[in-house]
Protein backbone atom coordinates (compact mmCIF):
# COMPACT_ATOMS: atom_id res chain seq x y z
CA UNK A 1 0.00 0.00 0.00
CA UNK A 2 1.27 3.47 -0.77
CA UNK A 3 1.94 6.45 1.32
CA UNK A 4 -0.65 8.10 -0.54
CA UNK A 5 -3.24 5.35 -0.50
CA UNK A 6 -2.96 5.14 3.88
CA UNK A 7 -3.04 8.99 4.24
CA UNK A 8 -5.65 10.01 1.63
CA UNK A 9 -9.20 9.05 3.27
CA UNK A 10 -11.54 6.82 0.68
CA UNK A 11 -15.34 7.91 0.09
CA UNK A 12 -18.40 5.74 -0.62
CA UNK A 13 -22.08 6.22 -2.00
CA UNK A 14 -24.82 4.33 -0.03
CA UNK A 15 -27.73 2.92 -2.11
CA UNK A 16 -30.88 4.54 -2.13
CA UNK A 17 -33.25 4.22 0.97
CA UNK A 18 -36.16 6.10 2.66
CA UNK A 19 -35.71 9.37 3.91
CA UNK A 20 -36.62 9.43 7.55
CA UNK A 21 -37.54 13.14 7.45
CA UNK A 22 -39.33 14.15 4.48
CA UNK A 23 -41.77 11.55 3.44
CA UNK A 24 -41.94 10.31 0.10
CA UNK A 25 -38.40 10.97 -0.65
CA UNK A 26 -35.17 8.91 -0.81
CA UNK A 27 -32.11 9.43 0.62
CA UNK A 28 -28.17 8.41 -0.33
CA UNK A 29 -25.13 9.26 1.73
CA UNK A 30 -21.30 9.93 0.99
CA UNK A 31 -19.14 8.64 3.90
CA UNK A 32 -15.45 7.63 4.97
CA UNK A 33 -13.99 6.25 7.71
CA UNK A 34 -12.72 7.84 10.59
CA UNK A 35 -9.57 6.11 12.27
CA UNK A 36 -6.41 6.14 13.17
CA UNK A 37 -4.13 9.30 14.39
CA UNK A 38 -5.54 11.28 11.45
CA UNK A 39 -9.05 11.17 12.34
CA UNK A 40 -9.23 14.15 14.66
CA UNK A 41 -7.62 16.84 12.22
CA UNK A 42 -10.46 14.99 9.26
CA UNK A 43 -13.12 15.01 11.54
CA UNK A 44 -12.62 18.90 12.12
CA UNK A 45 -12.22 19.40 8.44
CA UNK A 46 -15.09 17.13 6.90
CA UNK A 47 -17.28 18.12 9.61
CA UNK A 48 -16.58 22.12 7.75
CA UNK A 49 -17.60 20.59 5.34
CA UNK A 50 -21.36 19.64 6.72
CA UNK A 51 -20.16 15.88 7.50
CA UNK A 52 -21.34 14.37 10.66
CA UNK A 53 -20.14 11.59 12.75
CA UNK A 54 -21.68 7.86 14.15
CA UNK A 55 -19.02 5.86 15.55
CA UNK A 56 -15.74 5.52 13.52
CA UNK A 57 -17.49 7.05 10.29
CA UNK A 58 -18.18 10.25 8.94
CA UNK A 59 -20.95 11.09 6.33
CA UNK A 60 -23.30 13.40 4.83
CA UNK A 61 -26.52 13.32 2.63
CA UNK A 62 -25.40 13.16 -1.44
CA UNK A 63 -29.04 13.25 -2.49
CA UNK A 64 -29.56 13.48 -6.39
CA UNK A 65 -32.36 15.57 -6.56
CA UNK A 66 -32.56 17.06 -2.64
CA UNK A 67 -30.73 19.71 -0.84
CA UNK A 68 -33.08 19.93 2.40
CA UNK A 69 -30.69 18.84 4.82
CA UNK A 70 -28.82 22.19 6.25
CA UNK A 71 -26.30 21.88 8.50
CA UNK A 72 -26.46 24.11 11.24
CA UNK A 73 -23.66 25.82 14.08
CA UNK A 74 -24.58 28.27 16.44
CA UNK A 75 -22.79 31.16 16.86
CA UNK A 76 -21.95 31.02 20.45
CA UNK A 77 -20.76 34.81 21.37
CA UNK A 78 -23.48 36.30 19.69
CA UNK A 79 -26.29 34.06 20.97
CA UNK A 80 -29.02 35.24 22.93
CA UNK A 81 -31.44 33.01 24.59
CA UNK A 82 -35.41 33.54 23.70
CA UNK A 83 -37.58 34.43 26.84
CA UNK A 84 -39.06 31.07 26.68
CA UNK A 85 -35.36 29.25 26.49
CA UNK A 86 -34.72 31.27 30.18
CA UNK A 87 -38.04 30.01 30.75
CA UNK A 88 -36.71 27.07 30.68
CA UNK A 89 -33.18 27.46 32.06
CA UNK A 90 -35.07 28.37 35.37
CA UNK A 91 -37.43 25.65 35.40
CA UNK A 92 -34.20 23.31 35.39
CA UNK A 93 -32.39 25.59 37.85
CA UNK A 94 -32.36 21.70 40.06
CA UNK A 95 -30.39 19.77 37.46
CA UNK A 96 -26.52 19.74 37.33
CA UNK A 97 -24.54 18.60 34.09
CA UNK A 98 -21.45 17.26 34.20
CA UNK A 99 -18.84 16.63 31.86
CA UNK A 100 -16.31 13.09 31.66
CA UNK A 101 -15.36 10.49 29.26
CA UNK A 102 -16.92 8.54 27.29
CA UNK A 103 -17.31 5.53 29.12
CA UNK A 104 -20.98 4.05 28.75
CA UNK A 105 -22.99 2.74 31.92
CA UNK A 106 -26.13 0.99 32.70
CA UNK A 107 -27.67 3.76 33.83
CA UNK A 108 -26.87 5.06 30.10
CA UNK A 109 -28.65 2.68 28.83
CA UNK A 110 -31.58 2.41 30.72
CA UNK A 111 -32.17 5.93 29.54
CA UNK A 112 -31.36 5.54 26.57
CA UNK A 113 -33.87 2.34 25.86
CA UNK A 114 -36.62 4.27 27.21
CA UNK A 115 -36.30 7.40 25.15
CA UNK A 116 -36.36 5.05 21.96
CA UNK A 117 -39.14 3.05 22.91
CA UNK A 118 -40.78 6.30 23.58
CA UNK A 119 -39.78 9.05 20.61
CA UNK A 120 -38.38 6.81 18.05
CA UNK A 121 -39.52 2.71 18.34
CA UNK A 122 -40.19 2.87 14.53
CA UNK A 123 -36.51 4.61 13.37
CA UNK A 124 -33.36 2.67 12.84
CA UNK A 125 -31.97 3.28 15.92
CA UNK A 126 -35.05 0.82 17.72
CA UNK A 127 -33.08 -2.43 18.14
CA UNK A 128 -30.17 -1.15 19.60
CA UNK A 129 -28.77 -3.65 22.32
CA UNK A 130 -26.36 -2.66 25.38
CA UNK A 131 -23.85 -3.79 23.10
CA UNK A 132 -24.64 -1.63 20.37
CA UNK A 133 -25.18 1.50 22.56
CA UNK A 134 -21.51 0.93 24.06
CA UNK A 135 -19.81 1.17 20.78
CA UNK A 136 -21.85 4.01 20.03
CA UNK A 137 -20.02 5.87 22.69
CA UNK A 138 -16.44 4.01 22.51
CA UNK A 139 -16.12 3.28 19.02
CA UNK A 140 -14.56 6.99 18.54
CA UNK A 141 -10.94 8.15 16.97
CA UNK A 142 -11.58 11.16 17.79
CA UNK A 143 -11.78 13.51 21.14
CA UNK A 144 -15.80 12.43 22.27
CA UNK A 145 -17.55 12.85 25.80
CA UNK A 146 -20.15 12.42 27.88
CA UNK A 147 -22.46 15.45 29.61
CA UNK A 148 -24.88 13.85 32.13
CA UNK A 149 -27.21 15.80 33.04
CA UNK A 150 -28.50 14.85 37.10
CA UNK A 151 -31.89 16.08 38.93
CA UNK A 152 -30.14 17.29 42.31
CA UNK A 153 -32.22 18.24 45.35
CA UNK A 154 -31.56 19.30 48.99
CA UNK A 155 -31.06 16.05 49.84
CA UNK A 156 -27.13 15.12 50.73
CA UNK A 157 -27.31 12.24 49.13
CA UNK A 158 -27.63 13.86 45.53
CA UNK A 159 -24.98 16.26 45.67
CA UNK A 160 -23.07 17.17 42.45
CA UNK A 161 -22.75 14.00 40.35
CA UNK A 162 -24.88 11.69 42.66
CA UNK A 163 -28.88 12.97 41.72
CA UNK A 164 -30.51 10.82 39.50
CA UNK A 165 -29.61 10.53 35.67
CA UNK A 166 -32.01 12.15 33.56
CA UNK A 167 -30.48 13.10 30.28
CA UNK A 168 -27.36 12.45 29.00
CA UNK A 169 -25.14 14.04 25.84
CA UNK A 170 -22.63 12.41 23.47
CA UNK A 171 -20.15 15.33 22.35
CA UNK A 172 -17.43 15.15 20.17
CA UNK A 173 -14.56 18.17 21.15
CA UNK A 174 -13.40 20.12 17.85
CA UNK A 175 -10.88 22.36 17.21
CA UNK A 176 -13.72 25.16 16.37
CA UNK A 177 -16.34 24.18 18.81
CA UNK A 178 -18.91 21.64 20.53
CA UNK A 179 -20.58 18.94 18.38
CA UNK A 180 -23.48 17.84 19.71
CA UNK A 181 -23.34 13.78 18.26
CA UNK A 182 -26.37 12.47 19.64
CA UNK A 183 -28.83 13.43 22.75
CA UNK A 184 -31.34 11.92 24.72
CA UNK A 185 -33.61 12.07 27.97
CA UNK A 186 -36.07 10.09 30.17
CA UNK A 187 -39.35 10.36 28.80
CA UNK A 188 -40.92 11.20 32.01
CA UNK A 189 -39.15 14.21 32.35
CA UNK A 190 -40.57 15.55 29.11
CA UNK A 191 -42.32 18.35 30.75
CA UNK A 192 -38.77 20.02 31.14
CA UNK A 193 -37.92 20.42 27.72
CA UNK A 194 -34.64 19.03 27.94
CA UNK A 195 -33.41 18.75 24.62
CA UNK A 196 -33.36 22.68 24.97
CA UNK A 197 -31.57 22.77 27.89
CA UNK A 198 -28.83 20.07 26.72
CA UNK A 199 -28.41 22.64 23.54
CA UNK A 200 -28.29 25.52 26.32
CA UNK A 201 -25.38 24.01 28.03
CA UNK A 202 -23.59 22.85 25.61
CA UNK A 203 -23.25 26.70 24.12
CA UNK A 204 -23.03 27.74 27.49
CA UNK A 205 -19.83 25.31 28.24
CA UNK A 206 -18.52 26.04 24.62
CA UNK A 207 -18.35 29.81 25.53
CA UNK A 208 -16.13 29.02 28.87
CA UNK A 209 -14.51 26.92 26.78
CA UNK A 210 -13.09 29.41 24.41
CA UNK A 211 -14.90 27.50 21.08
CA UNK A 212 -16.81 29.76 18.61
CA UNK A 213 -19.48 27.03 17.10
CA UNK A 214 -21.92 24.79 18.48
CA UNK A 215 -22.69 22.12 15.69
CA UNK A 216 -26.02 20.72 15.73
CA UNK A 217 -26.06 18.41 12.85
CA UNK A 218 -28.91 18.90 9.99
CA UNK A 219 -31.70 21.03 10.00
CA UNK A 220 -34.46 20.27 7.55
CA UNK A 221 -37.25 22.74 6.52
CA UNK A 222 -40.60 21.33 6.81
CA UNK A 223 -39.35 18.81 9.04
CA UNK A 224 -41.35 18.59 12.28
CA UNK A 225 -38.14 16.55 13.70
CA UNK A 226 -35.48 19.27 12.80
CA UNK A 227 -37.39 22.40 12.96
CA UNK A 228 -36.47 23.00 16.92
CA UNK A 229 -32.84 23.96 15.35
CA UNK A 230 -33.58 27.07 13.58
CA UNK A 231 -34.91 28.47 17.22
CA UNK A 232 -31.08 29.02 18.14
CA UNK A 233 -30.12 32.16 16.83
CA UNK A 234 -28.17 34.04 15.36
CA UNK A 235 -26.71 30.59 13.43
CA UNK A 236 -24.99 29.72 10.44
CA UNK A 237 -26.09 27.52 8.21
CA UNK A 238 -23.89 25.74 5.14
CA UNK A 239 -25.06 27.17 1.84
CA UNK A 240 -23.46 26.70 -1.42
CA UNK A 241 -21.39 28.86 -0.88
CA UNK A 242 -20.45 28.34 2.29
CA UNK A 243 -21.63 29.11 5.64
CA UNK A 244 -24.13 31.82 5.78
CA UNK A 245 -25.74 33.72 9.09
CA UNK A 246 -28.86 33.74 9.49
CA UNK A 247 -30.59 35.95 12.24
CA UNK A 248 -33.93 34.22 12.08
Amino acid sequence: MTQHSRDTPQFYLTAPSPCPYLPGKEERKVFTHLVGDRAPALNDLLTHGGFRRSQSIAYRPACEACRACVSVRVVVEDFAPTRSMRRIEQRNADVSAEMRAAVPSSEQYSIFRGYLDERHRDGGMADMTVLDYAMMVEDSHVETRMVEYRLMSDAPATRRGVGPLIAVGLTDVLSDGLSMVYSFFDPEYEDRSLGTLMILDHIGRAKRMGLPYVYLGYWVRGSRKMDYKSRFLPQERLMSQGWVRAEM
